[in-house]
Parts: C-alpha cells; structure tokens; sequence
C-alpha cells in the first residue's frame, strides 16, 4: 500500500454517475461503479477493463479479501431510479422488482465492454427481505402504506466483524418521505458470505432469479433520522473500528440530518424499542458519540462518500469527488486522512505525503 496517488482520475463514462469504489490492494486495482457499468482502473486511472450488460441500478461496491472478488448491490425495480436507468438503456418495458449482491471476478475482467451474462464476470444472490418489504403494503387505519421500513431497495455494502465473524452488510435504500415516521432507522442486513455461495446464479434479463437464502443472518436498526435514499456508501475502517454510512441529506427538520454517520464499532448490537414504529422492537447498532451532535444523534457534515470511499488502513481514505454534465460522468478519488474532528473529521493528503 506504500505511495498510493493523491488523486485517481476516472476518465469520462456514459452509464450513470459514479455509485461507489472498492481497491484491491494487492494487484493496485480501482474498481468503480458507473450506474450500469463496472469498471476496473490501474491506480494511474487507466481503465483495464469494464462490465456492462445488466439492466439494473449497480451501487456500492465491497471488495472482499479472501476471495478476490468485487461485491456490490444491484437493484432491479420499476419506481423512479429503476425508470430512469430503464430509460438510459433505452428500455421502455417494466421489469421484475428484485435485489441482488451481485459478486464479479476481477481477475477476469480483462478487457472494456464484457457482458455480465455472457463473459462468466458476474454471479448474482437475491435478496429475500429487502425485495419483500420494497413490495410490502399494509393497511394503518384508512391509509395503505408502502415499503415496510421505507425500503426502497439496497445500496451500502461492506464486509465487517459482527460478534468476532466477518459478515457482508448490505444497507436498505429509505425513501425521505417526510409525511411518515417508520424511515428515520437505516436498516442493514448481515450475511456469512461463505453461506452466500451455493445460492450464486447467472442472472439474465430473462433470467431474473430468485436464487439466494431464505433469510439474513440478522438485522440491525441504526437511528439516524430521515435521509433521502438512506445509506449510499457503507464501509468498516480497521483503523478506528467504526463503519461509516455516507448519505444524502435528510429533510425532517427535527433531525440534524448529516451527510455521515459512524456505527461505533466497540459496542454491541442491543434489542431496544424502534422509534416511529409502533413499539416494535429490534437489535440496533449505535452510533459514535464522536463528531457533530443534534437532538442526540451524532454524525458529520462532510460532504463526501455517497459516490463512493474506501478504508484504506492507517487512518487513510480514498473518497470519490464526482463531476457530471449531461451524458458524461466522472470522478477524482482524492485521498484524505482521518482526523476524528467534529467539523472537518477528514482532510485531503498533501503532494508528497502519500501512504
């Protein structure tokens, strides 16, 4: 990991904008999400190799150490995300609403423009409770609610220690419905990865499976208030221990609604009353008491890490500071160091003091 860039220059992609980075440390690869594309860098911000072909929404991005692979949720559904990356490609019909953490093999990404169904890049594990409280509807009253939980599908991923065993996270898109109480939780599912595998599939546009486990390992609550689309970027850092949630901003006006938060690491899931949820109760993550504070819920106003950031180790992160103009989308991912102060907890690495 000796003399990473200061700054990695994505180049101009036409997919989408960029969702989120994952690096492998070992070969030096970048590996970054353009919406509907994979793409994989040398760290000078040469492309190696891309992966198209899926016609769904490819968010954050995890990559897993042990296997060698890249895992990332990918979400296929008809509200307005699923319309519009429908619409990029060009499609006009409707398709099945379901979510998958899809695994690419980075070895064999070897060249631009692979096909996810075609190429053997790319296997794919649905999501059983994630796509089931996205279609949840029930009665409270006269009013019929939607997306239990207010799932609007998936996006943060990770892989972090849960009770001394390394888990893959997987965080639930919220819808910022301002009018409903039930979505100021982020809610994140655990997976023993290794359980994941057998359920592994290739998934088609005429092939939209179902293959994957009848549940998650555990789910967990986090209480931040309301954001809009909850986490976008999910990723435990070995150095401080924590796993930090970047989001885009909520807007209920009791909440401080901050761009990051930081699940404390130390301490362990508790069973506690969820708020706006009428008395239900779940095993919750807290929060760092570390950083801003509002109405006692702490966390940052740092402005990046939705489209992507990686815990490099040592206190260093790589954070993607996005560029878009109508069709074209990119990305410098600048390195930053972890300061832990309330008002500016991260600040870029200077020429020449690169790790």
């Amino acid at each position: 990991m000796n003399h990473l860039p200061e700054v990695i220059r994505t180049g101009v992609y036409r997919g989408g904008h960029i969702q989120g980075i994952a690096m492998d440390k070992e070969r030096k690869y970048i590996y970054c999400s353009f919406t509907t594309e994979l793409v994989k860098l040398d760290l000078n911000g040469r492309e190696v190799g891309s992966v198209r072909g899926f016609t769904g929404h490819l968010g954050c991005l995890a990559y897993c150490e042990e296997d060698g692979r890249v895992y990332a949720s990918l979400e296929y559904k008809n509200d307005a995300i699923g319309k519009g990356v429908l619409h990029s490609l060009g499609i006009r019909s409707e398709i099945k609403n379901a979510f998958y953490i899809a695994a690419f093999d980075g070895e064999k990404i070897t060249r631009s423009g692979m096909n996810a169904e075609t190429d053997g890049v790319m296997t794919t594990v649905f999501l059983r409770e994630p796509t089931e409280d996205y279609l949840c509807e029930w009665t409270r009253g006269e009013e019929t609610r939607k997306h239990r939980f207010g799932c609007s599908g998936i996006d943060g991923v990770t892989f972090a220690p849960i009770r001394g065993e390394t888990r893959l996270l997987v965080a639930y898109g919220i819808y910022g419905d301002v009018e409903r109480e039930d979505n100021d939780h982020q809610v994140i599912l655990s997976y023993d990865p290794k359980a994941l595998v057998p359920y592994e599939d290739i998934l088609r546009a005429d092939h939209i499976h179902e293959s994957g486990p009848p549940s998650c390992k555990e789910r967990f609550f986090v209480y931040t208030g309301n954001t809009t689309y909850g986490v976008q970027n999910m990723e435990y850092d070995p150095f401080t221990g924590d796993i930090f949630l970047a989001v885009y901003r909520g807007w209920k006006e009791q909440f401080p609604n901050f761009k990051m938060y930081a699940i404390d690491g130390s301490r362990a899931p508790e069973e506690r009353v969820l708020a706006g949820m009428d008395g239900a109760r779940g095993m919750t993550l807290s929060l760092r008491e570390r950083g801003l504070c509002g109405n006692g819920i702490y966390g940052y106003r740092f402005p990046y890490g939705s489209t992507g950031m990686i815990a490099l180790g040592g206190g260093y992160f790589y954070f993607s500071e996005d560029h878009s103009q109508p069709g074209e989308f990119s990305s410098e991912i600048r390195l930053y160091r972890y300061t832990g102060d309330g008002r500016k907890p991260f600040e870029p690495v200077r020429k020449g003091e690169g790790v």
